[in-house]
């Protein structure tokens, strides 16, 4: 920013503000002044609205200006042309407005290119875009440089190898030759007019991606002690499983089956889980229907004994499930933390009739 300008944009006073608001409402200047005044009232604490209705300038319009004056403040740091400047203090506020995302060196060369080729602000935004795209290259392609009308010219010339129809092929080579910088860029498109061969781009294929949304989507992974009856050594001996986090990675050091159970607040609470097969009829109370194998997760941490909740105890050197109205004497060897129903695995050849199908 100039010395000039840099002064201007310190403190003034509401006289001084009224008087740039005066201007601005009468559009005193060029668009230059314009977004210079907006920028200074704006840094002295006065918001878009504000002048807005003072001076008829909308919030977006006030920005637009604003952004270009950086941008062609930014064309002087670079020694910008006086020819340059005042080409692009006519009005061109929204071609600059499109360079804002370049550094000052490259403002400064594609402003060059558009004040040569006298492009709209729809073209100084995809100038911008190739500038950007041929910056982030590690390596430049073969016959262009890192020069903006080179870049526009690598686009073109990207885009018209891989076309099959022959009029757009043609405008894409003719844009690539208007932009053309360098004798060997402008060599390597005019190729394509007597080169009709047709380079087409396989696409990577999208990776299958999914996001895990809640617990119960990811099992935790839990020991087996075994099948009742059973034993309580082999029960106490079961080893404990420590997961990772976030995908709940269990390593085992010992030979040791492992059953997963849906990551259900119960079960990710539980400190010390171990599971044990059993009939249904094996239960302490009926849970109806045919007897089938179900699953009993016991917390091995919980050994105190709550009125409402069942627990596993030894009787006779065998596990057993008992609710107890008092406290027992015996030794709780953990809690049960829920009763695992297997999934109900419906006829095959009934999902083929609709009138089976769910709604």
């Amino acid at each position: 920013m100039t010395e000039q300008t840099q002064s201007s944009l310190s403190q003034i006073s509401a006289e001084e503000a009224q008087e740039i608001m005066r201007s601005l409402l009468h559009k005193e200047g060029n668009w230059t002044e314009w977004g210079k005044h907006c920028q200074i009232l704006q840094k002295n604490g006065y918001n878009a609205q504000d002048i807005f209705e003072q001076t008829g300038f909308q919030s977006s319009h006030q920005n637009l200006i604003i952004v270009a004056f950086n941008v062609y403040e930014s064309l002087i740091k670079e020694n910008a042309s006086e020819e340059l400047l005042k080409y692009f203090s006519g009005p061109r506020s929204d071609v600059l407005y499109e360079l804002r995302v370049l550094n000052q060196k490259q403002r400064l060369e594609s402003s060059q290119v558009a004040y040569e080729k006298k492009i709209e602000a729809d073209e100084a935004s995809n100038l911008a875009k190739a500038v950007q795209e041929i910056s982030r290259l590690s390596q430049l392609p073969a016959d262009f440089t890192r020069h903006p009308g080179d870049a526009m010219a690598y686009l073109a010339w990207k885009r018209a190898k891989n076309k099959r129809d022959l009029q757009e092929r043609t405008r894409l080579i003719v844009q690539g030759l208007k932009y053309a910088y360098s004798p060997s860029a402008r060599e390597a498109i005019e190729k394509l007019l007597s080169d009709f061969s047709v380079i087409t781009k396989v696409n990577a294929p999208l990776l299958p991606i999914y996001r895990l949304e809640s617990e119960n989507e990811l099992p935790r992974n839990v020991p087996v002690a075994g099948n009742f009856p059973l034993d309580k050594s082999k029960f106490e001996e079961t080893p404990s499983l420590e997961s990772k986090e976030p995908f709940r990675i269990v390593n085992t050091q010992v030979n040791c089956s492992i059953v997963p159970i849906p990551g259900w607040q119960s079960v990710l609470k539980a400190g010390d889980p171990v599971a044990i097969f059993l009939q249904s009829d094996q239960l302490p109370t009926s849970i109806g229907g045919k007897p089938e194998e179900v699953l009993l997760l016991v917390d091995r941490s919980i050994k105190e004994w709550n009125i409402s909740q069942y627990f596993l105890i030894e009787t006779e050197g065998k596990l057993e499930i008992k609710w107890f109205e008092n406290k027992p004497e015996c030794t709780i060897l953990g809690l049960v933390v829920l009763v695992l129903r297997p999934k109900k695995i419906l006829d095959e050849n009934n999902l083929l009739e609709p009138w089976q199908m769910d709604d």
